[in-house]
């Protein structure tokens, strides 16, 4: 899931200026999960926004509303009738779901009212760790299902920096070592062997380095 957390208030006033109609539309998938923009979340910085504003002598009008996805644009056209009303959005998704409004709805201005952090697991409620840098080119089977781009601090692919210890981070003494994870994990599935392979440098032009990515599937293609 993609992983984001609200922007401070202050940066958000300032994002939406003198806008005095104001639609604040939030996402029911990744973004109500991890309690950034969803329903909830919506109704929370609705409130805390006109009791900020009414402080300053200011009277803006917002509305509130939630699409299941903001990334995807089948979800989208519900919001035509409040986006035709309002002077500037403000999104509760993530970065995509924030360049989707923009794409559906061309003659608005959207603001983004999160800082999207990573793509991430729940390890607990109100707990998320980063996993995936989306590199474009999964070598997991390699690493014991353990990713050393994102989970290693140098982004190492053929063992450790030798600068760990006691398990952990050379870079960050607060996280594990990765390689140390992936030592571990190879070790109690008897596959040590894996370890011996010598990982060519890794090839950057499937990652976001190549520029934008765009998939193209079947019949659902553009």
């Amino acid at each position: 899931m993609i992983v984001a957390t609200r922007k401070p208030l202050a940066e958000i006033r300032k994002l939406l200026g003198p806008s005095r109609k104001i639609l604040i539309i939030g996402c029911g998938a990744c973004a109500a999960e991890c309690a950034a923009g969803g329903p909830d979340e919506v109704a929370a910085l609705a409130a805390e926004l006109l009791s900020s504003c009414a402080m300053d002598g200011l009277e803006p009008v917002v509305r509130e509303a939630c699409v299941d996805r903001q990334c995807v644009h089948q979800f989208l056209p519900v919001l035509a009738e409040d986006v035709d009303w309002c002077e500037t959005v403000l999104s509760l998704g993530c970065g995509a779901g924030v360049q989707s409004l923009v794409r559906f709805y061309p003659q608005t201005y959207v603001v983004p009212g999160l800082n999207t952090q990573f793509v991430g697991s729940t390890l607990a409620g109100g707990v998320w760790t980063e996993d995936c840098a989306g590199c474009g080119n999964c070598g997991l089977a390699l690493f014991g299902g353990i990713c050393p781009v994102t989970r290693c601090a140098k982004r190492l692919l053929n063992g450790p920096c030798g600068g760990s210890a006691k398990g952990k981070c050379e870079v960050n003494p607060d996280i594990d070592c990765a390689w140390q994870l992936i030592y571990d994990r190879l070790s109690a599935l008897g596959q040590l062997d894996r370890l011996k392979t010598v990982i060519p440098p890794k090839d950057w032009a499937t990652s976001l380095s190549g520029g934008p990515r765009t998939i193209v599937r079947g019949e659902g293609g553009l």
